[in-house]
């Protein structure tokens, strides 16, 4: 269970998946589109994938895939995530854990810039 949760905590959002899960695919989607890169452990690709399953329902994961950390938290699984997601909160969560950036607004367009010159 220990490497699961340093795996958890290894980047601001954590995804462990399986490879053959859509769910698991449009969550990752997801993610991308809003601007993370979360980490991906597709636990059907370790030797020891069933032990770290078998950890992740022990940290609660139910259902297990995919198990979805954000700043070392379990969130939930798909469902959790497309719940804050629609009600907006997801993106909030990804910034506060610095999952993801935001840049703070130019102050100065291209054409003023091109005038200056």
């Amino acid at each position: 269970m220990e490497s699961v949760r340093e795996l958890a905590s290894e980047k601001a959002a954590v995804i462990f998946t399986k490879s053959s899960c859509c769910i698991c695919h449009s969550v990752k989607s997801l993610f991308y589109e809003l601007g993370a890169s979360p980490a991906i452990h597709e636990i059907d690709r370790y030797s020891n994938g069933r032990d770290m399953e078998s950890a992740l329902r022990q940290l609660g994961c139910n259902p297990s895939f995919p198990a979805v950390f954000i700043g070392g938290k379990y969130v939930g699984s798909s469902k959790d995530i497309i719940s804050l997601h629609v009600d907006g909160s997801l993106k909030q969560m990804l910034k506060d854990a610095r999952a993801i950036w935001q840049l703070p607004p130019l102050h100065f367009s291209l054409m003023n810039y091109l005038k200056e010159a």
